[in-house]
Parts: C-alpha cells; sequence; structure tokens
C-alpha cells in the first residue's frame, strides 16, 4: 500500500518509539482485548487472546468471529492469509512477525523479522515465508528459522513483492527498476528499467502484469519481456490500492487538490478486453482498501481506514446499505487481506490488533490447507530418572504403548534367517594372469572395478527383462520390474521423451519397425488416435474422406482428409493430428457432449476413457455423416455396375455406417405406432442373467439390435403416457457395423468373464479333452481339406479370455425378422461361400477392428486398437499382398496374432468399440482418388482483415502464367506464436526434463518465388487467423504482435489457416521444391508431411556430421554479407535469403559435384563461427570475409521497381 496520502506521523514510525513502552493499557484500547494479557516488561504481549466465545455468525454475512493483540501499541503494517496452511501472518512497524493457526486466531509462531525496519510485504510459500523489508528479503521457516536472507543496495526502497512462478520473484519499490530473483540460487537474475518510478503494489495474471505507481497511474507490462503495453493514468495525485479479476480492473486512490491530496470516492474501473476506461463506481466511504471477493459475482470490498466496509458490484451501483463497521481498538485500519476461499477477511489496526471477520461459524482459510506441524510437549520432566547401573530396576519402567498388534521387529523365522551374498566370480583376467607362490596367488590389478566395491543388483541377470526395458520409453515407471506389472509392455501408455534437441533424437523407429505411420500423443485430446486408425484403413472411408472439400472454415471431414494424406505420404514416421483436434475443440456439439478434455483430466486420467472413445465414436460418425450430406457424390464412390453409391439426400457415410430400422411402440389399449429412423451404430445390451448361462456373441447382439423394452410413452389413443412396449426391427442392414460394447460397470464386464470362460471349456472339449491344467494336450493337427490351407487346431493361450468371434453371418428374413449367428471357416465349407448367398440376404461380416481400454492405475489408463489392415494398404505401402492384424498404440505399432485382437483380460483389458465390415467389401466399388485441391487456391483472395488495404500487400499473387511445375523452387519461411506454455521439471542433479512441449501455432506464412523475372518476390504472405487464445507473440522472434491475428484490427492480409494449407497442399501435390532454414519444424507445426526429395533446407546443406546447427543470421552474413534479423523476424526476409544461401550453395559445390571443395568451405565456416562465438558482429566493426553474392540495396530497389510495374497493370 501507498502511505503517502496517510496520517504523516505514521509513515515516519519508528521503533524507537515503542521501545521504552510501560506495562500499562493504552487509552485507546478496549480493555474487554486484554482481560488475561500479561505485559511483559518491554511492552508486548505474550498471549493472544480471542474475544468472547458467544459469537453469533450468519451464514452468508461476514461478521466479527475473532480479534486478538499481535503487539501492544505496535501498527500492523501487513496481513497475509498462508496459502498452504490455516493460519494468519501479521508484520508489524517494528519488523516483528507473528502467525495465529485457524479461525479461533491461536498463536503459532513469533519472531523477530528485522530489528529497525517495518515489515511491508509478506508471501507465503511451501516451505517458508518470505518476508520484504526496506532493503532485505528474508526467507524464513513457520517456526522462525532462517533459511536465506537477500540484503538487497542501502539505497533500494523496496514495497511490493510478486511470486510469479514457484521459483521466481518479482521485487520493487521507489526507485526505477524492478528486481528479478531467483529463489532456487538466491541471486539477482534480471534487473528490469522502469519509466515511471515507484512501484508499490504489483498484480499478475495470465495475460499482464500489473504494477501500480506512487504517481496515481497502472501499467500493464508484458509476462516475458516486462515491457509496457498499456498504461492507465487512474488518480491525479497517488495510487491506494488496486485489484484484477477477469476482465476488470478496479483501482483507488488521491486526488490532487488545491489544500493537498485528498481521497476520491470514485473508484476508477477498466475493461481489459477493450482497454478502457468504463463508468467510474462511486461508493459511500473513503476507500484505502480494495478487492476482489468473486463467489457467486465479482464483488468488490472497498475499505476505508477509518473501520468502514462496503460491498458493491464493480458495474452497478453502491448501496448504502451494504456498510458494515470494523471496530478498530487504534484509530487507523491499517492493512487487510482476504483469504483464498474467500471466507475470512483480516484486518489490522495501528494499535497492533488483527480483527478477523467470517461469513460462517467455521471457516477455512484455503479450499485444501495442508496439516500445520505442531511442537511436541517435552516429557522428560514427567518422567523418572533410570539408573542403568542398577541391574534390579525393572524394565517395566521404561514406558512402552500398549498394543495387540505384532511389533514390526517380531519377523518371522523364514525372514530373519541369515543369508550373506555371495561373492561375485574373479575376474577371468586376474585368473589368467596369476602366478602362485604356495598358496597365494599374485596378479596385476586389471582396474575394471572401484577398489573395495562391487556392484549390487537385485538380478542374477538382465536376461530377465523384455527387450523393451532396453528403451527409455517415458519418464513413467522407470524404475519398475516390468515382470511385476500386469499390463504387457506393448499395450502401456507411451510418451515421447523430449531432449534438448527436441523429438530429433528420439527413436520412433524403436517402437515402429512397419512403414505404417503412428500418431503423436502430446496433443491435447489425442485420445482419439486409435480412432482415426480405425477410419483410416477402412479403405471406402479413407477414399471418400480425400475426396471431400468443402469452403467450411471448420470442417472434420477436410481436415480428417488432409490427416489421412499424410497418413499416406509417411512411410513409419509418426504424424501428428493436431489441425484435425484444432477444428475438434471448435465444434460446439463436441463441448456439450464433454468429448473436450482439460490438460490436467487427460494427463491424471480422470476422464472416463471407455465412455469417452465411445461418445466420441457417435459423434464423429454423425458429424462426417453431416458434412457429406450438402455435397454431391463423388465420381469415385461410383458402383462398378454404374448405379449410385447412394440415394438422394443421403451421404456416403449414411450408405456405409446407416442402418434403417422401425421403431414400433405397443400400448396396452392396443394402439400400435411405427416409426421409421437410422443409426449409424448399436450399442450392446447385456442380458439379466446370474446363472452363468453360455450366450453367443450373436444372440447378444441380435438382442441388442432387435432391441425389445417397456418402457412409459405417449399414447395417441388413449391420450396420456401409458406403458408401452418399445420394439426395434431392422429394414436395411449396413456395410459397416459399429458396435459400442458398454462395458462401463463390474457387471458388464463379469459377463464378458464369464461368457469367455465358458467358451473357454467348450472349446478345449471340441478340440479333444477335458481342462486339466495349462499343459492340457491338444489334439494333433489335422488337415481338414481347406482348399486353402490347413485349418489348426488352436493353443490353450490362444482360446483364453476369448469370446468374441471374426465373423458373423446375419440374414434378413420375410417376416422382418433378423438371424444372427456365429461364422466360422467350417461354417464357409458346409454351406458355401458368402457371396454366393447374399442374393438372398444373407451377409457375412468380419472383423476388422477392436478398440479397448487398457486399465493401468500407474498413468490412468489408454486407449489402444487392434486393426486387421488389408491387402490394399500392404500393397502401397510394401508391394505385398497380404492381411495382418497389428495393434496401434499412439506413435507404436507392432504386429500381432490375430488371437490376440479378440482376447479381453478384463482385469486390464477391456472392450470399448467393434467394427465389422462385410466381407468382399472393397470389390464392391471402385475406390480412386482424385485430388480435390485445384490451382485456383494461389489466386488472389480477399482478406478477412477489415483495415487491411492494397497499400499494405506484402507480396503478388501468381498470374496464370507463372504456375509452378514440377521442381520449380520456392522458398519458404514460417513465423509461429505460442498457445500452451511448456512443461518442464528440474531433477534433483540440477538438469531440466521436458514432460509436455509448448504448443505452437502457426501464425505467418510467406512463400517467394525461385525462379523466373520476378524471383525473390512473394507470392504468399499470409498471416492465419486464430480463435485460440495466444499466450505468447514471441514478438522478437516472429516479428508478430498482438492485434496482427485480429480480423477487427489488423492491416494484415488475414487468412483462415485452412485456405493457406491449400495452398501449401497444392504446392507439395504438384511436385515443386521446397527452399528454406529449418523446414522441418515449419512442416511440422504447420501439420504438413513433405517427400524428403522436395525439402532443400539450408541448416543441413551448410552442415558437418556431428556438428552445430548453423543459424540463418550468421550464414547470412557469412556467405552473403548481409545483416538480416536485427530487432525482430521477418519471414520475407528469411525466406529470400534462405533462396540466396541455396543459390551460393549451388555455386560453392559447383552442383554438388565438388564435395571436397565445399568441405573445405565448411571448415572455414566453423572456424570462423567459433573465433566470434557465433555472433554476427555490429555494424561497422567487422565485414564478411566473403565477397558479396547478391547486392541487398540493389535487391531493394529491384523489388520495388517489381512491384509498382506490377501493381500498375
Amino acid at each position: 500500500m501507498n502511505f503517502e496520502g496517510l496520517d504523516p506521523g505514521l509513515a515516519e514510525f519508528a521503533s524507537a518509539m515503542h521501545s521504552t513502552l510501560d506495562p500499562v493499557l493504552d487509552a485507546h484500547l478496549n480493555p474487554s482485548l486484554l482481560q488475561n494479557v500479561e505485559l511483559d516488561p518491554e511492552g508486548v504481549a505474550l498471549e493472544a487472546l480471542p474475544v468472547q466465545e458467544s459469537v453469533h455468525i450468519m451464514e452468508g454475512v461476514y461478521s466479527e468471529l475473532h480479534s486478538v493483540v499481535a503487539e501492544v501499541g505496535v501498527p500492523v503494517s501487513v496481513s497475509h492469509f498462508d496459502l498452504h496452511e490455516e493460519m494468519l501472518w501479521v508484520g508489524s512497524h517494528g519488523g516483528h512477525a507473528t502467525s495465529f493457526f485457524g479461525p479461533a486466531l491461536e498463536r503459532y509462531s513469533s519472531f523477530q523479522v528485522n530489528g529497525s525496519d517495518d515489515i511491508r510485504q509478506i508471501q507465503s510459500l511451501e516451505n517458508g515465508i518470505l518476508f520484504l523489508t526496506k532493503n532485505n528479503l528474508k526467507y524464513m521457516a513457520r517456526g522462525g528459522l532462517i533459511i536465506f536472507d537477500y540484503l538487497l543496495d542501502e539505497s533500494e526502497d523496496m514495497h511490493s513483492l510478486l511470486l510469479t512462478d514457484s521459483s521466481t520473484l518479482l521485487v520493487g519499490g521507489l526507485q526505477n527498476h524492478v528486481l528479478e530473483i531467483d529463489l532456487n540460487t538466491v541471486q539477482e537474475t534480471q534487473k528490469y528499467a522502469v519509466e515511471i518510478p515507484g512501484v508499490t503494489i504489483m498484480r499478475q495474471t495470465n495475460r499482464f502484469f500489473f504494477c501500480g505507481h506512487t504517481s496515481g497511474k497502472v501499467s500493464l507490462r508484458d509476462l516475458r519481456s516486462f515491457k509496457v503495453e498499456h498504461e492507465f493514468d487512474a488518480f491525479s495525485g497517488s495510487l491506494s490500492d488496486f485489484d484484477v479479476h477477469g476482465n476488470l480492473l478496479a483501482a483507488c486512490g488521491f486526488s490532487s487538490r488545491l489544500t493537498g491530496l485528498a481521497c476520491d470516492r470514485f473508484l476508477k474501473v477498466y475493461d481489459l478486453r477493450m482497454m478502457r476506461a468504463i463508468t467510474p463506481l462511486q461508493v459511500h466511504v473513503d476507500p484505502a482498501f480494495l478487492r476482489f471477493i468473486p463467489t457467486y459475482t465479482s464483488r468488490l470490498a472497498i475499505i476505508s481506514q477509518s473501520g468502514q466496509c462496503q460491498f458493491c458490484e464493480p458495474t452497478g451501483l453502491a448501496n448504502p446499505a451494504d456498510i458494515f463497521h470494523v471496530n478498530p481498538v487504534g484509530p487507523l485500519l491499517m492493512t487487510f487481506d482476504v483469504s483464498a476461499s474467500k471466507q475470512a477477511l483480516a484486518f489490522g489496526d495501528s494499535e497492533g490488533c488483527v480483527h478477523l471477520w467470517t461469513d460462517s461459524p467455521e471457516p477455512s482459510f484455503n479450499p485444501y490447507s495442508r496439516e500445520t506441524e505442531f511442537a511436541l510437549p517435552c516429557l522428560v520432566d514427567s518422567l523418572p530418572p533410570l539408573d542403568w547401573s542398577q541391574d534390579l530396576l525393572p524394565l517395566s519402567l521404561i514406558p512402552v504403548p500398549l498394543t495387540t498388534d505384532t511389533l514390526l521387529s517380531d519377523w518371522p523365522a523364514a525372514n530373519s534367517a541369515p543369508a550373506p551374498r555371495r561373492a561375485p566370480p574373479v575376474d577371468a583376467e586376474i585368473l589368467r594372469t596369476m602366478k602362485k607362490v604356495g598358496f597365494i596367488g599374485y596378479a596385476p590389478n586389471p582396474r575394471t572395478r572401484l577398489r573395495n566395491q562391487i556392484p549390487y543388483r537385485l538380478k542374477e541377470s538382465d536376461s530377465e527383462f523384455d527387450s523393451f526395458s532396453q528403451v527409455t520409453e517415458s519418464p513413467i515407471g522407470r524404475e519398475e520390474e516390468p515382470h511385476l506389472h500386469m499390463v504387457s509392455k506393448k499395450y502401456r501408455k507411451v510418451t515421447i521423451k523430449y531432449s534438448k534437441l527436441g523429438l530429433e533424437d528420439f527413436d520412433f523407429k524403436h517402437y515402429n519397425k512397419t512403414l505404417f505411420a503412428g500418431l503423436e500423443p502430446h496433443i491435447p485430446n489425442a485420445y482419439c488416435n486409435c480412432m482415426i486408425q480405425v477410419l483410416y484403413f477402412l479403405e471406402p472411408v479413407r477414399c471418400l474422406i480425400q475426396n471431400h472439400l468443402c469452403q467450411k472454415e471448420f470442417c472434420l471431414a477436410c481436415e480428417l482428409g488432409f490427416l489421412f494424406h499424410m497418413l499416406d505420404l509417411s512411410r513409419g514416421d509418426p504424424c501428428q493430428g493436431s489441425n484435425f483436434l484444432r477444428a475438434f475443440r471448435t465444434i460446439p456439439e463436441a463441448s456439450a457432449l464433454g468429448l473436450i478434455l482439460a490438460d490436467s483430466d487427460e494427463a491424471s486420467g480422470k476422464g472416463n476413457l471407455a465412455r469417452l472413445i465411445q461418445r466420441w465414436n457417435r459423434f464423429i460418425l454423425t458429424q462426417l455423416h453431416q458434412d457429406m450430406q450438402e455435397l454431391e457424390v463423388p465420381q469415385a464412390y461410383r458402383v462398378a455396375g454404374g448405379s449410385s453409391f447412394c440415394s438422394s439426400g443421403d451421404s456416403v457415410i449414411g450408405q456405409l455406417f446407416n442402418c434403417e430400422v422401425e421403431n414400433c411402440s405397443l400400448c396396452r389399449c392396443g394402439s400400435e405406432t411405427v416409426r421409421a429412423s437410422s443409426t449409424l451404430l448399436f450399442t450392446l445390451s447385456y442380458p439379466e442373467d446370474k446363472t452363468g448361462k453360455n450366450y453367443d456373441f450373436a444372440q447378444v447382439l441380435k438382442r441388442s439390435i432387435c432391441l425389445e423394452q417397456n418402457t412409459q410413452a405417449w399414447c395417441d389413443n388413449c391420450e396420456k403416457y401409458q406403458p408401452t412396449i418399445q420394439t426395434r426391427n431392422i429394414r436395411h442392414l449396413p456395410d459397416i457395423l459399429v458396435i459400442n460394447c458398454e462395458v462401463n460397470s463390474s457387471k458388464e464386464a463379469d459377463f464378458w468373464r464369464i461368457q469367455a470362460e465358458v467358451a473357454f471349456k467348450m472349446s478345449v472339449k471340441k478340440h479333444g479333452g477335458e481342462i486339466k491344467n495349462k499343459e492340457f494336450a491338444l489334439a494333433d493337427r489335422k488337415d481338414l481339406g481347406n482348399p486353402e490351407g490347413l485349418l489348426l487346431c488352436p493353443s490353450i493361450e490362444e482360446l483364453k479370455n476369448v469370446w468374441l468371434p471374426f465373423s458373423i453371418r446375419m440374414k434378413m428374413t420375410k417376416n422382418k425378422g433378423l438371424d444372427v449367428c456365429n461364422w466360422t471357416d467350417g461354417d464357409e465349407m458346409q454351406w458355401g461361400p458368402a457371396r454366393a448367398e447374399e442374393e438372398h440376404g444373407v451377409y457375412v461380416y468380419d472383423l476388422m477392428a477392436t478398440v479397448v481400454h487398457i486399465l493401468d492405475s500407474r498413468t490412468g489408463g489408454s486407449l489402444v486398437a487392434h486393426i486387421k489392415v488389408g491387402e490394399t494398404y500392404h500393397q502401397r505401402k510394401e508391394g505385398v499382398t497380404h492381411q495382418q492384424w497389428y495393434l496401434f498404440n499412439d506413435f507404436l505399432i507392432e504386429p500381432i496374432d490375430k488371437h490376440e485382437a479378440v482376447q479381453f483380460d478384463m482385469n486390464w483389458k477391456v472392450p470399448a468399440i467393434l467394427y465389422y465390415v462385410k466381407r468382399n467389401l472393397n470389390s464392391r466399388y471402385n475406390l480412386n482418388i482424385k485430388n480435390p485441391i485445384e490451382a485456383s487456391v494461389l489466386l488472389a483472395e480477399a482478406s478477412l482483415a477489415r483495415k487491411q488495404r492494397k497499400t499494405h500487400t506484402t507480396f503478388i499473387p501468381l498470374m496464370l502464367n507463372e504456375m509452378p511445375q514440377v521442381g520449380d523452387l520456392v522458398g519458404l519461411d514460417a513465423e509461429f506464436v505460442t498457445l500452451n506454455e511448456e512443461e518442464a521439471e528440474l531433477r534433483s542433479d540440477g538438469t531440466k526434463s521436458t514432460i509436455k512441449p509448448s504448443q505452437m501455432s502457426v501464425a505467418r506464412i510467406t512463400c517467394v518465388r525461385g525462379q523466373g523475372p520476378n524471383e525473390g518476390i512473394p507470392f504468399i504472405d499470409d498471416y492465419i487467423s486464430t480463435q485460440e487464445q495466444v499466450v505468447d507473440y514471441l514478438t522478437q522472434y516472429s516479428g508478430i504482435k498482438p492485434g496482427d491475428l485480429d480480423a477487427k484490427i489488423s492491416s494484415k492480409h488475414l487468412t483462415t489457416l485452412k485456405s493457406t494449407y491449400l495452398k501449401l497442399r497444392f504446392l507439395i501435390d504438384i511436385g515443386v521444391k521446397f527452399v528454406g532454414h529449418g523446414l522441418q519444424k515449419d512442416f511440422r507445426v504447420i501439420n504438413l508431411m513433405v517427400p524428403k526429395d522436395q525439402v532443400l533446407d539450408t541448416v543441413y546443406l551448410f552442415h558437418m556430421p556431428r556438428k552445430r546447427m548453423i543459424s540463418l543470421r550468421f550464414l547470412a552474413w557469412y556467405f552473403l554479407d548481409l545483416k538480416i534479423q536485427g530487432e525482430t523476424h521477418d519471414s520475407i526476409e528469411d525466406a529470400r535469403t534462405a533462396l540466396q544461401l541455396y543459390r551460393k550453395y549451388l555455386e560453392l559445390s559447383k552442383n554438388g559435384t565438388e564435395p571436397e571443395s565445399f568441405h573445405k568451405v565448411l571448415k572455414g565456416l566453423y572456424e570462423k563461427g567459433r573465433k566470434m562465438d557465433w555472433k554476427v558482429p555490429e555494424p561497422e566493426s567487422q565485414t564478411s570475409p566473403k565477397s558479396k553474392a547478391w547486392d541487398g540495396t540493389r535487391e531493394t530497389e529491384l523489388d520495388a521497381a517489381v512491384f509498382s510495374s506490377v501493381l500498375a497493370l
């Protein structure tokens, strides 16, 4: 608080004024407060006593609960509610700190912080309390022990501190700078200059630092650079207090009058969205302190120094009826604070008393407080002395707690037997070189082990670990014994281990030795990765989605098509669905269904993943059906016979997944109502049976499809709600049958477990015997005459936990009934091929995918998929024609046996979704993909920005005669902003481990012409509009400023991400070669997969193996004598420079024909870089050692001429 507007006598209060107080009662002190207070000769209260016990508190209304004396006669300078424990801390003008425990304000600790200066601010941390005095920062334990004592410069006059994170502190005062202090090293790390001296109050939100100045101004500063972003001139005299909540800032202070400073009864309120003042709030007290108390509304508490307190809304009118009075013992209130729970208010007055006001009889200071440690009472004096020299002294005198439980020291004999560790074998080198003299052997020390030390191993050999234990999978479970864990290693949740190089040195090939692409899991809401893979490996769906393109900005079908294209191009490298998930988060229905998970819920596994993925399955099919319904059926989806693939008004997704049903409602009056509808998937409905009866999966499926249930429904005949029988009949079967398993409780899990056990016993009996033990011998393998090969008997392990059939047979009967039965290869030999029976309404469905929920208490669980990958996918990727089951666990892909796809151990592997497809489905359709992206996407388009004018245009779109061809060069650069900060942890050795990388979003994409008369002229310079909150614009590195991406105020050429993405996709598909610096990261954030032969990255062109990467700025200075990236980065400049560097590379390497001579050039480059410490010299200091390859001034003049000539056209 700023004391300039207060009583001058208090501002100059010194400890010497009260050091010789007599132990008498102050005239201003209420005698009832000191009924049992003993005063020591120094005049300091030894015990702080509460007021009368019978205090009636009305719920929801603040009333005084307790008052205590902290230090008699010494004004309270600051109060603070502990953020970790149920404690209240107060500091005095004499430098003394006192803490009180709980709402009863029982004295907990009391100690001297500073001998001469007053305590100006208190901040609680997990392990102690920070105290700020005039030029001293002291960190002390809650009991009073000093952790560190940091002395500031004697000229400093500090008033405020702000904890920005767990280890960083900002300290400000009346000087013209703010200090940043690292609490781990207790050192000053930064000194930020302040244009307006006198920072007495500091606050922080997720957007700004707020600094209150003695001049009456409030400045808003950037969270990273501490630079001023905005400034409010609140009061003409001085600032007393301010607070921030949500989008509002409220301040109180003093105004200049002819007679001096006067307390202003108008509170200044500012809207942080528009950065302007709104209507001031007139109050009925002289405001000295204010705080937001957001409970049901954003209430403001305004406190005057005389003890008046008023509550009001910041955007409403103040009501005199909302004023209550605090009765200070002294004439003035000196401090005020609000607890984190908003249930308690603390006031400190000028006579050393503390008043606690609460809105409930038993308030809590924090929502979740930890237990407070209390000193144990000393029992030494109460125990009799024991003389150990007396042999006859009874041991019963030693106090031992009476217990009937077994003592910890009472070990069983089996565990207490001596078992010395076996000595390690003698080194073979020692035995080989040893020479014997009598019975003593001598040998030289091979120095293979430390002296007098041997390694302590719990395992006899490393062979007990499986192959996965040799590779660090994730920080989770790194120290656990794999063979003791129930979940198989390949099914556990996989995470990426990040290093200083990010993902560049992470070995994805260890987890995926196939040519199929996995999906990265670190993106928010990536729990749906397994379902994206399932949809991709449905050939009709894949072709349909990639043929789709519409004008809708956030179209899930378009984004899914782009992702499928990346999966097609990848040769085993993982992809990420960031753009798809970004569009997914913007769909209102997804949020309404609870499909958008917070990062904390996803990381901790709080969400029920099984239910979540089943809801997501229904949502995505419905959403794709709606996106496709508006468009004309693509030519690729015409049936081979020539008829249309789907009926009018329907979508291709509807034709593939839709099942037409009749819902019949029969009232007990005999009235029957029939309604036709359709469904895209079915949910399993399990029978109510506790006897362990055997059910085929086909029986349960039929019961779920042709569902019959009793429910209350409206009857038009009876004109009221009546008990009715609801039945569902099938009109038409889908091509792809989707089933949600709904195993959401132990009841359904027990049903699966029982049916699997019954099916196991029946299968073993069928193959030749009863189950006796695990080594049961099966019947010999026989040739049953299968024309395609041998039908072999399965093993015992293949039959366990299996209830799900690989194929089912479904038939529509004449009376609208449905027959469903399990189908095996033996049935096909008996009944004939399934294709021949389709003419009679009989269809065979084969299991194509199963999505399972992995229950793992360590990681919160995960979702994986078993997918039967078809012949067409293997043909494209590997050039072979076969089918194979694979496990897809994010970026882990592994071939598995087909029986593993239907084995569900309900203890850790629970089925969630099943996909069955009609046999020979792909052969029914002509599944050709026609690229829907046309060259028109590169032509001129309107900007989204309202203020954008032609004079601000920084690029010239391509003309029709400039359309790129195969092999053309295009210079590319992109700039990014940060959406989520990086999550990292510090290890015990001081190194940093990245848990989750920062989430970046592309903000600007620039493409320049790489050849022709207009070489170097950009034809794309798009700023990408974003609807997500930007945490950091990275202006120093990106050149993007706040407002550049806002369509309302931006003057740039603003487009949607989808629009620019289509331009880049067209350039990739046409076969151009991109030239740039660090393109790998650019394409990763943009979410593009570019073939390696189409990327010319100057990072790698000018790089020697096992050496550091060189910045574009240094390369441009060394080879081109250009000074770029001075204050900020500009993507046009960077892309054009990369093109020039590529030309220089071709010149130096003679188009790659003289690698040895170019190697010498690189050696010179690295030698120069080491001498210069890889820093470009300042102007006028040193010129480049290479001659100019491109005159920058001439280039700028050429650009201006080209721009003016083209614009004139």
